[in-house]
């Protein structure tokens, strides 16, 4: 007879134990996690996403917040009787004024700029954002227009007698078209907002030197520093045209500069971006009801404007040499400037200039 002892038997037969289950037997088998431990690897991956997105969210929203309330306000805006009809879309009046407030000596020497005092508007623009594109139009600052409660004068004297809101008042007055909000820069302004993006690219048709603006730029493509564009879009002396030229030279300059802050070198990389904030809203004056998302828009319009998508004009002319009490000025033609004035107005299609 043979032997059967508990050693050697075969799973199955008379005299084995019973198998183990297979998560504790140690001959073979996948080894089973604990639930448990599957569970707190879930847990801390959920956690740790939520507060990545929650510190993302709300550095956006601090960041909102902080250059929101750097915003400089104005009172520039305000009901008058007769005063032009809400119409389609919106339009911003964008003033660079020569205010050297906080200029000093060496500095109003090095960018050209005198020791005058008063305050007037090298720059009047109107940009109007409609169902048709959006249109940039440049009023002539020696345009010869009625001032409210001054008599007649050149536009930009409007600023110098009343300030921003006797501009709009005069603007709205003599174009039939309702201004929405406002934007103004200084000379320093646009130094500091160029000089924090590194500069801003731009091709000259033809050298512009002037001694009294201090612009000594050759013709070609070539990136212009804060005083080298400030001297461009200061310009008229030394151009064909005068004042007329230097427009086509701040339309071009501001459509460079809108390209340059939408660009993603400029909007993806952090050390450009709030060096420009800081810049560009400690250099801005706007109305009271604007905000940073209203500023945001007036960008994105200016861009178009830079692309194909918009138009940039000038107020028809009928004299650019109208002999009057204020000197040499500029005299609107009536009927082409009414009809351009009343399309922006009625968000009607600009055509392209002839």
């Amino acid at each position: 007879m043979s032997s059967t002892g508990r050693s050697g038997g075969t799973p199955g037969t008379y005299g084995s134990e019973p198998p183990l289950p297979p998560s504790l037997d140690p001959r073979g088998g996948p080894a089973v996690k604990p639930p448990g431990r599957r569970r707190n690897w879930w847990r801390v991956t959920r956690w740790t996403v939520g507060l990545l997105v929650l510190a993302l969210v709300g550095t956006a929203v601090g960041s909102y917040v902080w250059a929101d309330a750097k915003i400089r306000h104005v009172d520039a805006i305000a009901d008058w009787s007769g005063r032009p009809g809400d119409g389609p879309g919106t339009n911003w009046l964008l003033v660079g004024s020569d205010s050297r407030a906080g200029l000093t000596e060496q500095q109003e020497r090095d960018l050209h700029v005198g020791g005058e005092s008063g305050i007037n508007t090298d720059t009047i623009m109107v940009l109007h954002r409609g169902d048709n594109g959006p249109v940039l139009m440049s009023i002539p600052r020696d345009s010869y227009v009625a001032i409210p409660g001054h008599g007649k004068n050149k536009i930009n004297a409007a600023f110098a007698q009343g300030g921003p809101q006797l501009l709009v008042q005069t603007v709205e007055q003599n174009t039939g078209i309702r201004i929405d909000h406002y934007v103004e820069v200084g000379f320093t302004g646009i130094v500091s907002i160029v000089d924090s993006l590194g500069g801003v690219s731009m091709c000259l048709d033809q050298p512009v030197v002037d001694s009294k603006s201090g612009a000594d730029l050759p013709a070609g493509c070539q990136t212009l520093n804060g005083t080298q564009a400030l001297a461009l879009v200061r310009t008229r002396y030394s151009l064909p045209n005068s004042d007329l030229s230097r427009i086509g030279n701040q339309q071009a300059f501001l459509q460079a500069l809108a390209k340059e802050v939408l660009s993603p070198s400029t909007l993806l990389n952090p050390f450009v971006l709030y060096p420009f904030l800081s810049a560009a809203l400690g250099a801005l004056t706007v109305d009271q009801a604007s905000s940073l998302w209203t500023l945001a828009q007036f960008g994105l319009q200016m861009d178009k404007v830079a692309g194909a998508g918009g138009r940039t004009v000038t107020v028809p002319i009928a004299d650019e040499d109208y002999r009057t009490p204020a000197g040499s000025s500029i005299l609107w033609a009536p009927n082409a400037s009414k009809e351009l004035f009343e399309q922006i107005q009625n968000d009607r299609p600009v055509p392209a200039p002839s």
